[in-house]
């Protein structure tokens, strides 16, 4: 019945940047830099992804260049101490790596992002071969979606069901991605429903209501 939710192979990016487990701290430092990114992939054999080395792994080291050892040692902790001595990506990188698969929606991977703190999670397949990487910008994408697009979505997929003519009078407005529904409706309770709906397209930044029923107007953001 309702629209197709995207998946992280929808947006993911494809070209990547990665390390083997050798790769030295200034060889990490340069590919981060020459492709703009805060964190690579650090595979092993034909592409398996054993772990995820970031900017916050290599910090450590240049903390540690205005801080005596022992002071450091004891407000950081002795895990960030030996971050700050490692000279490789086996002995920087965080790990297991936190990954997504290609078939996760983007709202998996967003509550990943948020519950981890991290900005970038490798895509790897049922194997553990790196695909790609998702980013925070990569799953923003979706609001990019035109206007147009999100109000025929909303009429053919959702006003359609909940309230068809001639009993309700639907207007569906959509304006920088947020839906506005004006008009008639018999049942009342439909709102919240509409709501929840309505938020779940791909691209709606949110949903309002300006709705009258038996010359009683239900107005707000219909939030169930």
């Amino acid at each position: 019945m309702y629209g197709r939710v995207h998946i992280i192979s929808d947006v993911m990016t494809h070209t990547v940047a990665a390390v083997g487990q050798r790769a030295p701290f200034k060889e990490i430092v340069r590919l981060m830099q020459e492709w703009q990114v805060s964190a690579l992939p650090v595979i092993e054999g034909e592409g398996r992804v054993i772990g995820v080395v970031s900017e916050a792994d290599l910090l450590p080291k240049e903390e540690l260049r205005d801080n005596p050892e022992d002071a450091y040692a004891q407000a950081r902790g002795p895990g960030v101490t030996a971050k700050a001595r490692a000279d490789t990506a086996a002995d920087l990188m965080s790990s297991p790596a936190i990954t997504v698969r290609p078939g996760d929606t983007l709202a998996a991977a967003a509550r990943i992002m948020a519950r981890a703190g991290v900005k970038r999670l490798p895509v790897v397949d049922e194997t553990g071969l790196l695909e790609g990487v998702a980013s925070r910008a990569d799953l923003l994408k979706v609001f990019l979606r035109d206007d147009d697009s999100i109000a025929e979505e909303v009429r053919r997929e959702i006003v359609s069901y909940l309230f068809p003519p001639p009993t309700s009078a639907l207007q569906v407005d959509v304006h920088d991605g947020v839906v506005t529904l004006t008009g008639r409706i018999r049942d009342t309770a439909l709102v919240p429903v509409a709501a929840r709906l309505v938020r779940a397209v791909e691209g709606v930044v949110d949903v309002q209501f300006d709705l009258a029923r038996d010359d009683r107007t239900v107005t707000g953001a219909g939030r169930p």
